[in-house]
């Protein structure tokens, strides 16, 4: 069915969607270990490669690939792998794609255990690796080695919100033989599409957005073309982190529900931006939506939509950022982000720990930063939340304002052609 489809929207119910045998208008969950054969031909022409078919839920299974097939049609790639985590779907990015002597320019403030998979575990094994502000062209282009063979990116980043010029840094890796993986999990595959600016591969946490409900933990990687997604595959079924066939079904059901929570998270996350950034206790306020984000204007060409993350310094430093986390009472105190709740966590000493100090700072990580994922609740319940937290329940008077450029006008998502 999922050839037929255009508008995005439609994608999200239907694409991955096969005809059952009984007329299931859900996929069912094939949860199962092993698949029969008709014949030992048909079982030997499988093993092959000759023909389609399942041998192994490890190697694949029909509640997977249809979840496989729709993020796939979302991304308009080749086809995509689901893993049993996010870091599933890192750890086979890397080593489909590294091998002893290579190195990798990465995004300074990248997930914390994405780069400290790389820096304490492939560094065993002879691969090299420079992390550096990728929104800063000069500085990748100043960090590549003739043994470059992969840049790793995550656009927006965690939890910095940095965009990187997806075409940009595509084009600088492809001149020099490397290849470009984009983290998109910030954005989801309805904000951004890096496969259409010149990645070859995307991957997500689909615990986050994809999912959106906090119920599961998953991955995916979908590649440009069917040789980088073969290559994917092979490397994913050796490593074993194959997703369950139930954790597929329940993701499969969350994606259908990705742009209706989107535009609803995002709309909160706008008019929760402008009213942290006018309060004179914080910092700065980190978020694609404000102007006063670095790469506004990028952004606007580069994604549909500002999404739901926001990232924050309060003027009192940790203990300010510890004393509003202990104190709000409808955003619960948790790592994670993307699903329909509001969650709060402190990056320094949850996600981020297992980063040195001093390289957290230089990636801009501050000891004081605060990551807000804004859910689909009722604004003025969030922001009376916070104000609670920061002053104690005094009230205070919401804005109907959702901005111009990323504002509620312009957030319906656009046909996208197959």
């Amino acid at each position: 069915m999922s050839h037929a489809l255009s508008a995005f929207e439609s994608k999200l119910v239907h694409a991955g969607i096969a005809k059952d045998v009984h007329g299931s208008v859900v996929p069912p969950i094939y949860q199962t270990s092993t698949f029969a054969f008709e014949s030992a031909q048909q079982g030997a022409d499988r093993f092959a490669g000759k023909a389609d078919g399942f041998i192994y839920t490890r190697l694949g299974n029909p509640t997977i690939r249809a979840l496989e097939d729709c993020v796939a049609a979302l991304e308009q790639g080749a086809g995509g792998i689901a893993t049993a985590s996010g870091m599933g779907a890192v750890s086979t990015a890397y080593l489909a794609m590294l091998r002893s002597g290579d190195h990798v320019v990465s995004t300074a403030s990248v997930y914390g255990p994405s780069r400290t998979l790389m820096e304490r575990h492939l560094s065993r094994f002879g691969v090299a690796s420079t992390y550096v502000d990728t929104s800063d062209l000069d500085a990748v282009r100043g960090a590549m080695r003739a043994e470059t063979r992969m840049v790793y990116i995550e656009t927006p980043s965690n939890p910095m919100m940095q965009i990187t010029d997806i075409p940009a840094i595509a084009e600088l890796a492809h001149a020099r033989g490397a290849v470009l993986v984009v983290d998109s999990t910030f954005a989801s595959p309805y904000l951004q599409q890096p496969l259409l600016l010149g990645a070859d591969v995307v991957l997500h946490s689909v615990t986050k957005f994809i999912n959106g409900h906090a119920d599961i933990v998953g991955g995916i990687l979908v590649g440009r073309d069917q040789e980088t997604t073969a290559r994917l595959r092979q490397t994913m079924t050796l490593l074993g982190c194959n997703m369950d066939p139930h954790q597929a079904f329940m993701v499969h059901r969350g994606v259908k529900t990705l742009a209706l929570r989107i535009e609803r998270a995002q709309r909160n996350a706008v008019e929760i931006a402008r009213w942290l950034e006018a309060r004179p206790d914080i910092a700065w306020v980190r978020y694609i939506g404000l102007p006063s984000h670095p790469q506004y204007e990028l952004a606007k060409r580069q994604m549909r939509g500002p999404g739901s993350m926001i990232s924050f310094e309060m003027r009192g430093g940790f203990e300010a950022g510890k004393s509003l986390m202990n104190s709000v009472k409808l955003a619960a105190l948790a790592v994670s982000l993307g699903g329909v709740e509001t969650l709060i966590e402190h990056p320094a000493s949850m996600t981020h720990s297992g980063v040195p100090q001093a390289e957290r700072a230089e990636a801009g990580i501050s000891d004081g930063l605060v990551r807000y994922s804004v859910g689909i609740e009722d604004v003025r319940d969030l922001i009376a939340d916070l104000q609670q937290a920061f002053d104690g329940d005094r009230g205070h008077a919401l804005g109907t304002d959702f901005g111009a450029d990323f504002g509620s006008g312009n957030l319906a998502h656009p046909t996208v052609a197959t």
